[in-house]
């Protein structure tokens, strides 16, 4: 390749982040400030009954907004689950989408807008070589995302993943239009974590932190054609640098309080605020090895059920998938640049 054929700028985009104890009240605040009158509130049968979701219902209503709730979200979401959420979008003509739970339900949220918003067969937005790749042709209905877990950080990104349950493998749809408008990061919608969601969603963010942080800088890729074409994960760069460090930094201090205390506020509030950081420079930068090593361990193993999650359904949580790998993938690249 030659010197002329290499890329020479970078974006960083993120969501607009609320941050506070209580700030889910904000809900509909925000997306009547966006325009929206009939909103699509997407979550998983455990959380259809919780606070986050009725303070967020309650929220919606008193600024005049018409709440209409789809509770069907599977945890790890495959295609089926995606199309039946875009069903129920399409056929429901939602103006705003809010999306309460963990990265299961914000991808979700984000494949029933964007298919919602512009009709195409299942796998013209899903990543090539298994879908089309097509580009997402213009801006989404606005979306609020309001995270229960500290891990995916994809309130704060554009990549929705599901597994691609003919073919047992995961897969997504990268774009920066999938990106929420608003997240509301909101200490509060994390207490009734369990144990096990909170140790793999914790390791989830460990590892979006360093794989952003040690991900083949931007400089080192090929530039695109044009500009429409720069992908949402560009590489490294000195501004997803500054987000990475200062989630490793978090993650070091809160993870073992947060797991082992579940009334521990500060770390939670810590570990769900290194969350976000950890998807602002990885949301740009991008993952590598151990993101992409996790997809073959969670499309094929079936037998596996972990505790805190739904039961009688096997699955791999997507941070333990990540985090098996991970010690091998770092011993391999440490040498690079040990420091």
């Amino acid at each position: 390749m030659s010197e002329s054929a290499l890329e020479t700028a970078f974006t960083i985009d993120t969501s607009a982040i609320k941050y506070g104890p209580g700030i889910t009240r904000e809900a509909g605040y925000e997306l009547a400030r966006l325009g929206a009158k009939r909103a699509m509130v997407v979550t998983d049968p455990g959380l259809g009954t919780s606070d986050p979701v009725s303070v967020a219902m309650e929220s919606l209503r008193r600024e005049g907004i018409e709440a209409v709730l789809f509770d069907r979200v599977r945890v790890e979401p495959t295609d089926v689950s995606f199309r039946e959420a875009i069903e129920f979008a399409v056929d429901g003509r939602f103006d705003g989408f809010v999306a309460v739970g963990g990265g299961s339900t914000i991808d979700t949220a984000k494949a029933a807008n964007l298919y919602a918003t512009h009709p195409a067969g299942f796998l013209a937005y899903v990543n090539a070589p298994i879908g089309e790749g097509r580009p997402v042709p213009g801006p989404l209905r606005p979306m609020v995302a309001i995270p229960t877990t500290a891990g995916t950080g994809s309130e704060t990104t554009g990549v929705a993943i599901f597994d691609l349950v003919e073919m047992r493998a995961k897969t997504g749809i990268a774009h920066r239009a999938l990106r929420p408008a608003v997240a509301l990061v909101d200490p509060e919608s994390t207490r009734s974590m369990p144990r096990m969601v909170a140790v793999c969603s914790g390791l989830d963010v460990l590892c979006h932190a360093l794989e952003s942080f040690t991900a083949l800088p931007y400089h080192r890729r090929e530039a695109p054609p044009n500009p429409a074409l720069r992908p949402a994960y560009q590489g490294a760069n000195p501004i997803s640098d500054i987000w990475a460090q200062r989630a490793i930094e978090m993650v070091s201090r809160n993870i073992l309080r947060a797991v082992e205390d579940p009334s521990d506020d500060e770390a939670r509030g810590q570990m769900l605020l290194a969350a976000t950081f950890a998807g602002i420079g990885f949301g740009n930068a991008g993952v590598h090895l151990p993101h992409g090593m996790s997809y073959p361990v969670s499309g094929n193993v079936r037998e596996y059920v972990p505790e805190g999650y739904p039961p009688g359904r096997p699955l791999i949580p997507h941070g333990m998938a990540v985090a098996l790998n991970a010690p091998a993938v770092f011993r391999f690249t440490a040498p690079v640049d040990p420091e």
